[in-house]
């Protein structure tokens, strides 16, 4: 807010005023005063919000947190389980303020001094972040030099300041730190006691529309216009649009913006839901050729207390509601000829987990799961004397649901699904079979698909299957502080109400564990629990080493199909950016003798791509060379090479280059092991680098 000396002294001025509006405002205010002596330390965290996925160099998601010391940060998982900071926006923003003079336009009139407790606390309020919210990715064509066009990504980042402005960052991406900023534009929203954000992001007649819905502590909501003039292609409305105006003192806790398919009007359309106090507020966004057409209400009659948190599945327009005494509530939006209503049934979590109080709630991405953070409730009419914070997760999808969804995915990329396949894997392990209707749907996609996405997915099956027959390890090396099993919401105790028996589901308990870890596929938590007992006959543990021989067999296949899948993919890459007898550091003479090695092996495909590379190649085998003896590399395996002299060096699944260092990467289930990119690699093989892992979609770290 200025010179750190001149802060100091003000501070030691209002702390000793004789005014006591101004010296107990001063001393109270933690904005102002964050040490504040005998009273608590600020430490911890307001309020976070992730990014997109695809917005790190990992292709993940970025995490923007507030601390308690109004403190904004940007964080990145650069290397396996460790979160790096890339930047301090908080300090950012404060030094282009202070070189404005603390002014947001040239036009703006001088303020006063610091001295002055108004500006004193006008200067804060223009800084200290209340909430902030990530937009969705924004693509552009950018024209390179050579004339090729090249998507560019931007991400914005819109953070809501104590007094109703609104700084949009826009980010380059990948988000690298400080030199991926590429603008900030402060907006002026108009709004006294602004409490929550969210991007209104609309897509209309191929037309993508952005704003920036505000709600205030007061009870207004209205959508603020966001003038994207450094993304072409993008577009805001003309003005801003009020959604709410009353001042009924109902504070908006949470806003969530949903894109929905309007079956009546026959086009797409935004519902807006808004938790204020202990009601829902909803609005219907829909552009004709009339104009915007708003139609807006509330949902009474939810919760006797006021909603704490708020969710809601994007998939199919699902809304969750929570209050603190333990009792969630599920809203399906249901579309009329006029607008929409809602069904809504209620969730006890106090007859799953017992007495319990809720704190808040999350859906996953595909909607398989719903976390909620918990403590103990009132036993005997007594509070409990500490406070065990626990993250619950409630099953809202069937096993069938699951598979039904990752068969008909359109996003085909099982590490985005990771939700679902945690389902489906549960219920192979507590099983030890895959079920038959499942093989059959996948067999008949892979026949009339042969999408490798199936292919991965039928891996995924294999490997947890022959992860639930092998036996159990004498000595677990590592298992969670819990032991609670899934158990379904229909058999437990009190589940008689009309209500809650359309809740179809099971639900899990973990302690502080999130749900991406939930959802890898080879814990060795699961072989300690679900692995199947062997029988101590010699007759009984055959049977069991045939079965578990012959699921190795099929997973080998597997993950043999998906190589050569791969390598034609390599080699077709090769034969575009290659000239004539051109050695490029990928050893493509043994790719080429490795995929026709095998006489079983016709694809037709195949044999006409390396016809036409081993023309380009012109008899030249430009084989790889060990670093230590200089002796040839040969390539006889798709995982390592190994030279005469019997050095062994790992092989990039991404290139099939062996990876002649000591550093390199592995993918998030340690499938595989990829090299890192060159400098002097040229661009096509730097963009094979960026590739997931080819047997389970996971990013490569």
């Amino acid at each position: 807010v200025g010179p750190k000396k001149e802060v100091a002294e003000c501070k030691e001025k209002f702390a000793n005023s004789v005014d006591p509006t101004v010296s107990q405002t001063f001393m109270l205010d933690r904005v102002f005063n964050p040490e504040g002596k005998s009273l608590p330390p600020m430490r911890g965290f307001k309020y976070s919000s992730w990014s997109p996925l695809g917005c790190d160099a990992n292709g993940r998601c970025l995490l923007a947190a507030l601390t308690m010391d109004n403190r904004l940060t940007i964080h990145a998982n650069l290397n396996r389980l460790q979160w790096v900071q890339l930047v301090d926006l908080t300090e950012i923003y404060g030094e282009r303020l202070y070189e404005a003079s603390y002014k947001l336009s040239k036009a703006d009139t001088p303020r006063g001094e610091l001295g002055d407790f108004s500006e004193f606390q006008r200067r804060h309020s223009m800084q200290t972040p209340v909430r902030m919210e990530w937009s969705g990715i924004c693509t552009t064509q950018q024209v390179k030099h050579n004339n090729e066009c090249r998507d560019v990504g931007s991400v914005l980042l819109a953070v809501l300041f104590e007094n109703g402005n609104i700084a949009v960052w826009q980010f380059q991406l990948p988000f690298l730190g400080k030199e991926s900023i590429t603008s900030c534009n402060t907006i002026e929203s108009g709004i006294n006691s602004p409490s929550v954000l969210s991007w209104w992001e609309y897509e209309h007649n191929n037309r993508k529309m952005s704003g920036l819905i505000v709600g205030s502590a007061f009870g207004p909501v209205k959508i603020l216009p966001v003038n994207l003039k450094a993304v072409k292609g993008y577009f805001t409305l003309r003005q801003p649009v009020v959604l709410w105006q009353e001042m009924d003192q109902l504070p908006v806790h949470s806003i969530k913006c949903i894109p929905l398919y309007h079956p009546y009007q026959k086009c797409s359309c935004s519902l807006v839901v808004a938790a204020r106090g202990a009601y829902v507020f909803w609005c219907l966004l829909l552009i004709s050729k009339a104009g915007l057409n708003v139609h807006n209400s509330h949902v009474t009659g939810l919760h006797s207390l006021p909603i704490v948190s708020m969710t809601a599945d994007k998939q199919n327009g699902t809304v969750y509601t929570c209050s603190s005494d333990g009792k969630v509530r599920q809203l399906i939006p249901i579309f009329t000829d006029v607008a929409l209503k809602f069904e809504h049934q209620l969730i006890k979590l106090s007859e799953v987990f017992g007495s319990v109080r809720t704190h808040g709630i999350a859906v996953s991405p595909c909607g398989a799961y719903l976390a909620v953070i918990t403590t103990e409730g009132m036993t005997n009419g007594l509070h409990p004397v500490n406070k065990n914070y626990q993250v619950q997760f409630v099953t809202l999808k069937t096993f069938e649901e699951a598979a039904a969804q990752l068969l008909e995915s359109s996003v085909q990329n099982l590490f985005r699904q990771v939700d679902l396949t945690d389902l489906v894997r549960w219920k192979i392990l507590k099983d030890k079979h895959i079920p038959q209707f499942l093989q059959e749907a996948l067999d008949k996609k892979i026949e009339s698909c042969g999408s490798t996405y199936f292919w991965r997915f039928k891996l995924f099956l294999l490997r947890i299957l022959y992860q639930s027959m092998q036996k159990a390890p004498s000595e677990v090396m590592w298992r969670p502080s819990h032991e609670d099993a899934k158990i379904l919401v229909s058999d437990s105790p009190g589940m008689g109400s009309t209500e809650d028996d359309q809740e179809e589901g099971t639900s899990k308990q973990a302690s502080k564990q999130s749900l991406c870890d939930a959802g890898k596929g080879m814990d060795i938590d699961d072989t300690a629990d679900d692995s199947l007992p062997q029988s101590s006959d010699v007759g009984g543990r055959e049977p069991m080493e045939e079965k578990l021989l012959e699921i190795q067999a099929q997973i080998e296949a597997v993950e043999m199909h998906l190589t050569r899948e791969h390598m034609k993919r390599v080699l077709g890459e090769v034969y575009l950016h290659t000239w004539i007898t051109e050695n490029t550091s990928i050893p493509t003479r043994g790719v080429c003798d490795f995929l026709m090695s095998d006489d079983g092996y016709d694809d037709r495909t195949a044999r006409v791509l390396i016809g036409h590379i081993l023309k380009k190649m012109n008899k030249q085998t430009f084989p790889e060379h060990c670093s230590l003896c200089k002796e040839i590399l040969p390539f006889t395996d798709r995982k390592q090479a190994v030279c005469s002299n019997g050095h062994i060096w790992l092989r990039c699944f991404l290139t099939y280059q062996s990876c002649q260092s000591m550093v390199y990467r592995r993918c998030l289930l340690h499938d595989s092991i990829a090299r890192h990119p060159a400098p002097e690699d040229p661009e096509w093989i730097k963009r094979l680098l960026q590739g997931p892992c080819t047997f389970c979609d996971s990013p490569v770290f």
